[in-house]
């Protein structure tokens, strides 16, 4: 019985010296939730445009690299989310009118041999 006694008492202790610590529960906006989010999309904004076909393309319209880099650091956070989700979104090749072409030209050469 003694230890019955002895093991409540503890446990009401315990009870009581952990219940001060308490949690709060509550809604988080998404810069709370992913605070680097728009860090990392400037800088895959930066890693794109330090490509060398980027830095290319970009010369050949007439844009310095360095002052493109410089525009999208002054950039707003929406401003890049922005140009990175199009980055992202952006076809990775061709747009598919060669393949196309080569189908075309494959069935004629195909069609001309095999005609008779």
């Amino acid at each position: 019985m003694n230890l019955k006694k002895m093991t409540c008492r503890g446990l009401v202790v315990s009870m009581l010296a952990l219940s001060f610590q308490t949690a709060g529960a509550g809604m988080i906006g998404a810069e709370q939730a992913a605070p680097g989010a728009a860090q990392t999309d400037r800088s895959m904004v930066l890693q794109v445009l330090a490509r060398a076909e980027s830095a290319s393309q970009l010369e050949a319209m007439g844009v310095d690299p360095n002052q493109a880099r410089e525009r999208v650091a002054a950039m707003s956070d929406q401003e890049v989310t922005q140009l990175a989700s199009d980055i992202r979104q952006a076809p990775a090749g061709a747009d598919g009118g060669t393949v196309l072409a080569v189908l075309v030209i494959a069935a004629a050469i195909w069609y001309f041999a095999f005609r008779r």
